[in-house]
């Protein structure tokens, strides 16, 4: 009886070195990632916001759109504006092509008098006339085509303020498109359909989920055991009395030692130093944000 009770005590014993041998991990954290929360760049009522919490997002993905009546009116005006200015520009055209022909003409009666002049029936006081004339009229066309240029040049300077207006408006327009700006998870939702944006109003908060953050801690016993790049082993729990077996790599090791971080702590503990890593792991699925992770290294 008494070799069965000592032969009981040590498989008991033994079980119970495997158990713990199997749970002797070598640093704890928990799993985090990049939260980011997407907020209004636009003041007006919400349209359309067609997002839910844990709903998957593309980088680029248009997901609503905030009331922009208001802003196509403006730039409708200040486009009607532009078109009003260059209205008045002067048909340039017709106005040279006028004094063009005049001169064509006089051209052409210059070289009908060189002939009469050769042959004597005509006189060179009548030529030099029609050359005064020709350059009377050069000088004419000269100014009014100066006149024309400065006339066109100042409209079109009149519609100069006015495209910067439009840029703006337009830039505004595009802001009122609700685009996810990045990849990831809706993890919390702030706003809803027809309820007022302003300007920095948060509306959602997103992550990438497909790759979490462990934050885990080190002392400074097992800090030279440790490097960036490092490939380790991560336990989740998976039931139990068991684990999920993962693997993770060192993206970050703490420069500086700090107090462990425990919400609840004895005196002797609150004295022991630990170093900060943070170790990247690919998520399949089961991990979340806030779940305990275990270190292998």
């Amino acid at each position: 009886m008494k070799k069965i009770i000592i032969l009981a005590l040590v498989i008991g014993f033994t079980f119970s070195s495997c158990k713990k041998n199997e749970t002797n991990f070598d640093a704890t954290g928990t799993f985090e990632a990049t939260e980011t929360i997407i907020s209004s760049e636009a003041n007006g009522k919400i349209v359309a916001l067609n997002i839910l919490e844990g709903q998957n997002l593309e980088a680029n993905q248009v997901i609503g759109a905030i009331d922009s009546l208001q802003l196509h009116l403006k730039k409708e005006q200040l486009l009607a504006q532009i078109k009003a200015i260059l209205s008045k520009r002067p048909d340039a055209g017709k106005q040279i092509a006028t004094l063009e022909s005049q001169i064509a003409t006089a051209k052409k009666e210059k070289t009908r008098f060189e002939k009469l002049v050769k042959a004597e029936a005509a006189t060179t006081k009548q030529l030099d006339d029609i050359d005064a004339q020709i350059e009377m009229l050069s000088k004419q066309l000269e100014a009014l085509q100066s006149s024309l240029s400065i006339t066109t040049t100042g409209l079109q300077g009149e519609t100069l303020p006015v495209f910067p207006q439009i840029a703006q408006l337009s830039d505004q327009l595009e802001k009122c498109k609700l685009v996810n700006p990045i990849k990831g998870t809706v993890l919390s939702k702030y706003a809803e359909k027809n309820e007022i944006a302003m300007q920095g109003k948060a509306l959602y908060k997103i992550a990438d989920l497909s790759n979490l953050t462990l934050r885990a801690y080190v002392t400074g016993v097992q800090l030279p055991t440790i490097k960036i790049g490092q490939e380790v082993k991560i336990f989740i729990d998976n039931g139990a009395d068991k684990y999920k077996e993962m693997k993770g790599t060192i993206t970050w090791i703490s420069d500086k030692a700090e107090f462990t971080p425990k919400t609840i702590q004895t005196k002797e503990e609150r004295a022991n130093l630990v170093y900060a890593l943070k170790i990247n792991v690919a998520n399949d699925g089961y991990l979340k944000i806030g779940m305990y992770g275990e270190v292998k290294f």
